[in-house]
């Protein structure tokens, strides 16, 4: 069984970051914890934002020459069971994020991970900042561009009461 992506990314969202690509260049997300922007997935150019030794990375999705999604290490913890999957919708972004004056925000969808899913993941500890400074790197885990959110995060149907 293929250990499940830590992080995926929806189409249209894909979209967005690759007219932002094209723009400014290499980006990379870092999942925000919360303050200014609540906690939604923050797009910078590479390198504008400083990943620290204990930051997480959760997956490099492939969009144009691949993005690093990271998140702080204390975050990661509390989301750890969980698979992030960045989507878009209207609106505007985060003051500090480049989709901001696209009429358009990054938003942050989650899955849990079944039981199996978190004791392959538990195989697999995560590449921090210092790991990959180091030059270690993820694991290829396929393609992480999902058609819509719901096809990586299921809705449940409505109960129907009688």
């Amino acid at each position: 069984m293929t250990t499940p992506p830590r992080a995926l990314i929806t189409e249209a969202a894909a979209a967005l970051l690759r007219t932002l690509q094209d723009r400014h260049g290499a980006l990379m997300f870092h999942q925000s914890g919360g303050c200014c922007d609540g906690s939604s997935p923050m797009c910078y150019p590479q390198g504008e934002f400083l990943v620290g030794d204990r930051d997480v990375l959760l997956s490099v999705l492939d969009v144009g020459d691949g993005v690093p999604v990271w998140i702080s290490g204390s975050q990661f913890e509390a989301w750890k069971h969980t698979q992030l999957v960045i989507d878009v919708v209207p609106g505007r972004g985060g003051g500090f994020s480049l989709e901001a004056p696209e009429g358009m925000r990054f938003l942050s969808r989650g899955r849990a991970y079944t039981e199996d899913e978190n004791q392959q993941l538990d195989g697999e500890p995560p590449v921090t900042g210092a790991r990959y400074e180091a030059g270690d790197r993820p694991r290829d885990t396929g393609t992480h561009v999902v058609a819509e959110a719901q096809d990586a995060c299921p809705i449940p149907a409505a109960r129907i009461q009688r």
